[in-house]
């Protein structure tokens, strides 16, 4: 059993699937099959002027211990006791939150397109830059311990490839976003506004970059923020209120139109 799950952990991570769990068909989804490689920017040049939407993930309660013989990404679910312990608020401790986020990020047409950038900021200051071709695991578990590999080795690399899935990279996160690209803080209490037609009054050729908090309750407040706003009256979980984001600039940028009535 242990072997099989290393087996599917690597998988997952180079973007195929094992033969036990093809036997299995854990994979029946379309969403599940490989993908083409979306276009990359290369220069310093292209990171400030490429057309894409950036999303910064502040506050991602993504943290190591070990307990009892091995190390454990922390979660209030199974590990409430040991979180007691050290006088911490055991419902904080949603990696989950994260985890879900990504899957609707990197399996969005926009990513696919080349279209999306990724970092994620963990509570404790840990900057992560995610590379749009990756896969991220489909179950929590797999998740879980890819991240104990990442933040005690600071990047995953893909399997036969020399790039990096995930890397641990400088902070502070202002000095891998376009300098003068909008950096739009997302909150309730933001000024309320139509996602549809606040991405269509952005810069239709240069980059825009959203902020977004990986937690389970607060908010996020970071300093580089030029403007806060809201989609919605209702409280938006962040997963919801991102793929909102991300349907309006694949209609922007007409990502996956859809087909013409006859």
């Amino acid at each position: 059993k242990a072997t099989v799950s290393v087996l599917n952990c690597l998988a997952f991570l180079r973007g195929t699937h094992t033969l036990h769990e093809r036997r299995r068909g854990f994979f029946s989804s379309p969403m599940e099959f490989q993908r083409k490689p979306p276009q990359l920017w290369k220069t310093k040049e292209d990171r400030e002027t490429m057309k894409r939407l950036v999303i910064v993930l502040e506050r991602c309660f993504l943290e190591t211990a070990k307990v009892g013989d091995h190390y454990a990404l922390l979660n209030g679910d199974d590990h409430y006791k040991f979180l007691g312990k050290y006088g911490k608020d055991f419902a904080d401790f949603r990696p989950d939150i994260p985890h879900q986020i990504l899957m609707t990020m990197l399996d969005s047409p926009l990513n696919r397109a080349g279209l999306l950038q990724i970092y994620m900021q963990t509570e404790d200051g840990v900057l992560i830059e995610v590379d749009p071709r990756t896969r991220v695991p489909r179950t929590y578990r797999q998740f879980a311990r890819m991240c104990v590999q990442l933040l005690h080795k600071f990047k995953i690399r893909s399997e036969g490839a020399n790039h990096a899935l995930f890397k641990v990279v400088k902070k502070p996160v202002t000095i891998h976003i376009p300098a003068d690209a909008p950096r739009v803080g997302t909150s309730k209490e933001g000024k309320k506004v139509d996602v549809w037609d606040y991405v269509k009054s952005l810069p239709e050729d240069a980059p825009s970059v959203f902020v977004f908090g990986g937690l389970a309750k607060g908010s996020v407040d970071p300093d580089y923020i030029t403007e806060t706003i809201s989609f919605s009256p209702h409280p938006l979980s962040a997963s919801v209120a991102i793929g909102k984001l991300l349907d309006a600039f694949e209609e922007k940028w007409g990502i996956d139109p859809p087909a013409a009535s006859s």
